[in-house]
């Protein structure tokens, strides 16, 4: 296997971890317009915790290379439902953002479980 691979996978993983690190304090922190567009999608007033809680748990799988893949998992789902959330509500603006990282996280869990196999063969 290319020797870059698990450097590339070690990159793109902790990027991806500080984006939902970051995205969690945010989703704690709600702005009001992120409140507003919560509301605007049909969630309750609560529903920014939980995904808060959920983006800092893939953050934190995401450190470390044994339980990468559960957190490249748990990412690419949140990253999956808000995709569809903003698609479904034709909110085409906001969908961009957790689209791209949709694919980073399915990228940096198809990199995860690959380089895994390797090791372990």
């Amino acid at each position: 296997m290319n020797k870059a691979l698990p450097l590339l996978s070690t990159i793109l993983a902790w990027l991806l971890a500080a984006f939902f690190l970051f995205g969690a304090y945010g989703n704690a922190l709600i702005s009001e317009e992120y409140a507003a567009a919560y509301a605007a999608w049909g969630y309750p007033d609560w529903f920014h915790y939980v995904t808060a809680v959920l983006e800092l748990t893939a953050g934190i799988l995401l450190m470390r290379s044994a339980t990468r893949p559960f957190g490249a998992a748990l990412g690419a789902s949140v990253m999956a439902a808000a995709t569809l959330t903003t698609l479904v509500n034709a909110d085409y603006d906001h969908a961009v953002a957790p689209a791209v990282v949709l694919a980073v996280s399915l990228s940096v869990l198809g990199l995860s479980v690959a380089l895994g196999r390797n090791r372990r063969a």
